[in-house]
């Protein structure tokens, strides 16, 4: 196994381990130019080493009762619809308008995450739902964030995480470390999804994708590990900057 490999299975697994998301972000480029993988099949194999990771990952979460399973299974049902259409959409929008779309709403996320607030996004204690069962939530609206997000998803191209962790916390108001477990069940979901798509239409290293998935996998327990034992207002300040690095990111590649 190379070093490539390694460090690039660490850096995914720790991602979905501690934030949730930023599977695909790292996983994509990743096999892009460290591993030297043709574009469509980066793209497949993304899908599909996210998919195992963050099923994974959302499962130890569950154990830890950080997981809204209503809310995983309505937010990504709708999310998914959402994310086919929005992806209709972003075969006709230009490059450079998706990677802004996707870097602006990323500074709105990350100025809400990172706003100073007098009580703690999603007040509820995690205790207070038992395996992620509360029936406190809306599930019209968050059925209606999911199409949204979904939609906007598809148009970027890029993942999810990102856009469902501030939507969990900030639309529907899930704790930020339920957000976190919820979200990588989201993510989970909408990754096989796209993966059963592209499997048979593009060339897949299998081998590779084992191997970037096994080290991805044990990251993402240590990940997961470190979330649990972290405060609740760490991860969100932890969140919001790394969406301010990673828009950044992508706002001077597309001037460069």
């Amino acid at each position: 196994m190379s070093i490539a490999i390694l460090f690039s299975g660490l850096f995914t697994g720790f991602m979905l381990g501690i934030f949730g998301s930023g599977g695909s972000i790292a996983t994509t480029p990743a096999l892009l130019y460290l591993l030297n993988v043709e574009p469509k099949s980066a793209i497949a194999m993304s899908l599909g080493i996210v998919a195992i990771t963050a099923t994974i990952s959302a499962f130890q979460h569950w154990r830890h009762g950080n997981v809204n399973l209503k809310v995983t299974a309505v937010f990504g049902a709708f999310g998914v619809m959402g994310t086919y259409a929005g992806a209709l959409l972003g075969i006709i929008t230009p490059v450079t308008i998706q990677l802004t779309i996707f870097a602006l709403v990323m500074y709105a996320a990350a100025w809400k995450m990172l706003k100073p607030q007098h009580k703690s996004v999603g007040a509820a204690a995690v205790i207070d739902c038992p395996n992620g069962d509360c029936d406190e939530f809306q599930y019209t609206h968050i059925a209606i964030h999911g199409i949204a997000v979904g939609v906007l998803t598809g148009v970027v191209g890029v993942g999810g995480g990102f856009l469902i962790v501030p939507a969990l916390v900030l639309l529907s108001g899930l704790p930020m470390k339920q957000a976190i477990g919820t979200s990588l069940g989201i993510v989970a979901l909408k990754s096989f999804a796209g993966f059963a798509g592209y499997a048979g239409a593009v060339d897949i290293n299998y081998t590779l994708m084992a191997n970037f998935t096994a080290v991805a996998i044990v990251a993402s327990f240590i990940g997961s590990l470190i979330s649990h034992r972290l405060p609740s207002t760490l991860l969100q300040k932890g969140f919001g900057s790394f969406l301010v690095v990673v828009a950044s990111y992508i706002i001077l590649k597309s001037v460069i």
